[in-house]
């Protein structure tokens, strides 16, 4: 059986009208629970592409902190939880997470290369329904679960900034989606 991809590349979807609000999630996964203190639900959203539903994108922060900011995300200790409606391959996953962080600051090849390989270890091939969550460890690092499993961990703080910027940074392709996850609404 061979693994369908899905590209997303070219035009952000916003420009589309494709993102839609989703019906916010009352409890957290365990993952979660267990890498945050209390955590509250800051924000969420449905990525979609050319029509099709991609995922829905859970931002997670400790209940007793402030909401996250596009300016101090990468400072901050949160989850983000995307939950997939369509089956990915985690090789693809990885290497468009790779040119999304290129978007946002530049980085020589040799980490691009570590960076891949990591998010390729780290990434299962998803199924229609599955979880993967992105652990901001504040100047620590990324840590990834796959349906409530460990599957990886990046002890860097600049990757994880990257990473999680695809979503949260300013300077990311979507601001629709960031608004949405860190409820500024616009």
């Amino acid at each position: 059986m061979t693994t369908r991809r899905v590209c997303l590349r070219a035009v952000p979807a916003a420009a589309l009208g494709l993102l839609a609000p989703v019906a916010r999630a009352t409890e957290p996964p365990a993952e979660v629970r267990a890498a945050l203190p209390e955590p509250r639900l800051q924000g969420t959203m449905r990525f979609r592409w050319l029509g099709l539903s991609i995922y829905d994108a859970r931002l997670w922060r400790p209940g007793a902190a402030a909401p996250l900011s596009a300016d101090d995300y990468a400072g901050r200790d949160f989850a983000l939880e995307l939950i997939y409606a369509r089956r990915l391959s985690g090789e693809g996953i990885a290497d468009r997470s790779i040119e999304e962080m290129r978007r946002l600051d530049r980085f020589d090849e040799a980490r691009a290369e570590a960076w891949r390989a990591a998010m390729r270890a780290a990434f299962p091939d998803v199924q229609s329904g599955e979880r993967l969550v992105g652990v901001n460890r504040a100047g620590r690092g990324a840590r990834f679960l796959h349906q409530g499993r460990p599957t990886g961990e990046v002890a860097e703080a600049e990757f994880a900034r990257l990473f999680f910027g695809i979503w949260l940074s300013p300077r990311g392709a979507e601001p629709a989606l960031r608004a949405a996850l860190l409820g500024t609404g616009g």
